[in-house]
């Protein structure tokens, strides 16, 4: 099929941006998850606590991510969506760097703040380009295969972990012209900041689509924004909320599951970064490409709720195989098992977005997909992980015990996505209803936008 028959870019033209896009998400997700593999030589060389540690591997980050995403959703409603991806790239590549030459706690926290700032330009201005580029009944699985960078941006980050520690042990120090000798896990900080500045000249690639939808190309006021939302409040509440359940689950789980290797089956930290490094690389990927084809196969035979759908039945199918897989007694088994857990975990990340999408008007995209972001990474990066290392403190008072705060974090977290999707279906389905209805009352002959009534 080619998208010209319908005005949009060609497809090889759709498709070169959702690669590009997709590389620029690797490369934050593998900055974003580094740390989780880095715990002990960090912690050791910056003399720092758990609790300290857990501030740069979740809270410092996802924080300032989701404050700064919501204006720079707005300026992606407005602006030119490559340019603020350009400079969001370059400034979390050089605050990334900079990690790698801390050498003190506080600037540490002060660079992983940066990090955040600078990743936050990247999705809602991608999910804008990606919905310009593709008709609806392709565009599950188009920003399904840029969220694919979830999971290999993840799975690398813990490959490139483990190989960091092996090295470690086996090489020690680095020396580098001007800077002297460095820790390998300074080392890796370095080589990712510089691959992301010279990822920027793969920006020049992409081309602007002409924005197309309901109020595209108009400016809207924020008030007009909030009009809408609330219009749609029980679908945004449903939708945002439902799908930061699962994301709470799978950050919380992805953040202690290497840490759960090696105390319960005495893993080395170095196997199980290549170990769980692969099933995420591979089943994550999957399992989000499949989300999104399972996505459009529904739209295309009517289902017009079918990524709220997809998302619910991950979510249902994730919950038996978390309620087992902390509980078996092989480490082998336990591994196997998390493949398919991944596999669903990883359906819900392509279609929430374009569920956003597909609701609401274009010239509001950039700001809905930001609120999205900031509930999901708030709630899933921010205080997932936190989560479970609460329980097996305060409720268990035994780090051996992390196997059943995995357990039941994950599976009422889970539950209760299940219940959100499934109580969104309804609304969801009014909501694209309503939508049709604003762009005739939302756009007088002149393009003036007039409000919306609540």
């Amino acid at each position: 099929m080619n998208n010209n028959n319908n005005g949009y870019p060609s497809s090889a033209v759709a498709w070169s941006t959702v690669a590009i896009l997709m590389v620029a998400y690797v490369l934050s997700f593998i900055d974003r998850q580094i740390l989780n593999l880095l715990v002990g030589p960090i912690r050791r060389d910056l003399e720092i606590s758990d609790t300290q540690m857990s501030l740069l591997m979740g809270l410092s980050f996802a924080l300032f991510y989701t404050l700064c995403g919501i204006p720079l959703g707005r300026m992606a409603d407005s602006r030119s969506r490559r340019g603020l991806i350009t400079v969001g790239v370059l400034i979390w590549s050089a605050m990334t760097a900079a990690c790698g030459l801390a050498r003190q706690y506080w600037h540490f926290l002060l660079f992983r703040v940066g990090v955040g700032v600078g990743e936050a330009a990247l999705s809602p201005a991608a999910y804008s380009l990606i919905a310009d580029s593709f008709p609806a009944n392709r565009r599950a699985t188009a920003i399904s295969v840029y969220s694919m960078g979830i999971y290999l941006g993840s799975g690398l980050a813990f490959l490139l972990g483990g190989l960091v520690i092996k090295f470690a042990s086996a090489q020690g120090d680095v020396h580098l012209p001007v800077l002297g000798e460095v820790r390998p896990w300074q080392l890796i900080f370095l080589i990712l900041g510089a691959a992301g500045v010279l990822f920027t000249l793969l920006m020049l690639a992409v081309k602007e689509p002409t924005r197309r939808g309901v109020g595209a190309g108009v400016v809207v006021p924020m008030s007009e924004v909030g009009a809408y939302l609330r219009a749609n409040r029980k679908t945004v509440l449903c939708h945002n909320f439902g799908f930061a359940c699962i994301s709470f689950a799978s950050y919380g789980s992805g953040a202690w599951v290497p840490t759960f290797f090696v105390r319960t089956y005495g893993w080395d930290a170095g196997h199980v970064g290549v170990v769980y490094g692969s099933i995420v690389a591979v089943f994550g990927c999957l399992g989000i490409v499949c989300g999104g084809r399972l996505a459009d196969y529904w739209a295309k035979r009517g289902r017009t709720d079918a990524n709220m759908r997809v998302g619910l039945l991950a979510a249902c199918l994730a919950i038996p195989l978390s309620l087992v897989y902390p509980l078996l007694d092989s480490g082998n088994a336990a591994a196997a098992m998390m493949a398919p857990i991944v596999f669903f975990l990883s359906m819900p990340f392509g279609v929430a977005p374009a569920a956003i999408q597909e609701i609401m008007p274009n010239s509001m995209r950039g700001q809905a997909s930001a609120i999205y972001l900031f509930v999901v990474t708030l709630l899933g990066l921010g205080i997932g992980p936190t989560a479970i290392a609460l329980v097996t403190d305060y409720v268990f008072g035994d780090d051996m015990a992390l196997r059943y705060s995995l357990l039941i974090v994950s599976v009422v977290a889970l539950v209760a996505g299940a219940l959100l999707l499934a109580n969104g279906l309804k609304p969801y389905r009014a909501s694209l209803e309503h939508l049709k209805s604003w762009s005739v009352k939302g756009e007088t002959d002149s393009g003036a936008m007039q409000r919306q009534p609540a």
